[in-house]
């Protein structure tokens, strides 16, 4: 599997010849709307630096025939601008050209009390690739390659550090960190290397592609 991060959680997956786009979010509209070549869209839920409904629409238009699969709360809103979307849940999966979606977890972190408490899905992609979205639930099998948040107002270091020993994937690399300086990317990677020597962690700078 190819992957290049565009930034925060927008990421362009490349696995036996299928290729999808996760999170296109209002942190990456300019790089996102230009990607081509599209099989499939994943949105794990509706917050904006997730979830661009005018890039989306961009894309509908560049990448004929893609697909587009989240949650039931953002199939809602996609209807209400007239686009399909086909509702992967959690328990539930789908596929595209042979390519598993397999859906796990049903709601975002909490950021304060009731603020934030939308429907977030994670997704496990080819049985290979997981990507939690905002909440670290563990999908209770193997991931050879996570995703995993490293910012964020719903989190805090230490639950990234414990997410990550929890799923013992053997690869993984940071996302949701439009919010991070750049520079200060690697005191993480060097923290979550440090804490979890288990698993081999690969930073991804925007606009990057690792083969994984």
């Amino acid at each position: 599997m190819n992957i290049t991060k565009i930034g925060h959680c927008a990421l362009v997956l490349e696995h036996n010849g299928t290729r999808l786009l996760t999170d296109p979010g209002s942190f990456t509209t300019e790089a996102q709307e230009k990607v081509t070549g599209l099989d499939a869209i994943v949105i794990t839920h509706e917050h904006q630096d997730h979830f661009h409904i005018d890039s989306v629409s961009k894309l509908l238009q560049s990448n004929p025939g893609v697909q587009i699969f989240s949650n039931a709360s953002v199939a809602k809103i996609l209807k209400e601008k007239g686009i399909e979307c086909t509702i992967v849940g959690d328990g539930q999966s789908s596929e595209v050209k042979g390519v598993s979606i397999e859906g796990f977890g049903k709601d975002h972190a909490p950021i304060y009390e009731s603020m934030g408490l939308v429907e977030n899905t994670g997704y496990m992609i080819g049985g290979t690739f997981y990507f939690p979205g905002d909440n670290f639930h563990n999908p209770g099998k193997a991931v050879a390659v996570l995703a995993l948040p490293v910012a964020g107002p719903w989190m805090k270091m230490s639950e990234a550090v414990n997410f990550a020993k929890e799923i013992k994937a053997n690869k993984a690399f940071g996302v949701h960190d439009g919010m991070i300086v750049p520079g200060f990317r690697g005191f993480i990677y060097m923290a979550l290397k440090n804490f979890v020597p288990g698993t081999e962690f690969i930073e991804i700078k925007d606009g990057e592609t690792k083969e994984f």
